[in-house]
């Protein structure tokens, strides 16, 4: 047990210096970022200085990953993707990926439309692609009304004015990637007008 205690935090200083460098952060941002300094996140890394709670938590939250992710070794971690179901405004989003710093995706449940849901569209900074498993989708996109089937996908950049509804009387459930890079796959839908 003490063996394997000492294995699982040697491998933590790696796995910062990882993620630091896949990130592309600096130990002086990533010092800023988590008020740890310098030489303490260097010491981290090197593995000169042995990881505390104190330590990893305001690391995991800098890097958005669990404390789970810090201290597995990423060749013999467990690949599923255990991350709890957000649920906002009656939606239900499941994370399906959990490395910051790209394209994050998510299962969306979307409930039965109600008639006083309203259609407010927003805007925001990012690029969208979805994909309808079951049910119908209106996605309002600027002047656009499209109605969207299983099978379906769509791709816009979340600048232009936007909604996302449940079209039908049960459940919708679609596949989200949020983010600037990604793959774009172009598809075309029929306006509903």
């Amino acid at each position: 047990m003490a063996k394997d205690l000492e294995s699982a935090l040697g491998a933590v200083g790696p796995r910062l210096r990882e993620l630091r460098q896949r990130r592309d952060i600096t130990l002086t941002r990533l010092a800023e970022t988590t008020g740890i300094s310098v030489s303490t996140l260097s010491r981290l890394e090197s593995g000169t200085r042995k990881p505390t709670l104190e330590l990893l938590l305001p690391l995991a939250e800098a890097y958005q990953v669990t404390l789970d992710e810090l201290v597995d070794a990423p060749e013999t971690g467990d690949p599923r993707v255990r991350a709890r179901p957000i649920e906002r405004g009656g939606h239900t989003f499941v994370p399906l990926s959990r490395r910051p710093g790209g394209p994050q995706a998510f299962k969306q449940i979307l409930p039965p439309a109600e008639p006083s849901c309203g259609t407010q569209q927003q805007t925001h900074e990012g690029y969208e692609w979805l994909y309808v498993l079951s049910g119908r989708i209106r996605l309002l996109l600027g002047d656009h009304d499209l109605l969207l089937g299983p099978g379906e996908a769509a791709e816009f950049d979340t600048r232009l004015p936007h909604a996302i509804l449940n079209a039908g009387t049960t459940p919708a459930e679609l596949i989200n990637i949020f983010g600037p890079q990604g793959e774009r796959v172009h598809v075309r839908a029929r306006p509903t007008r």
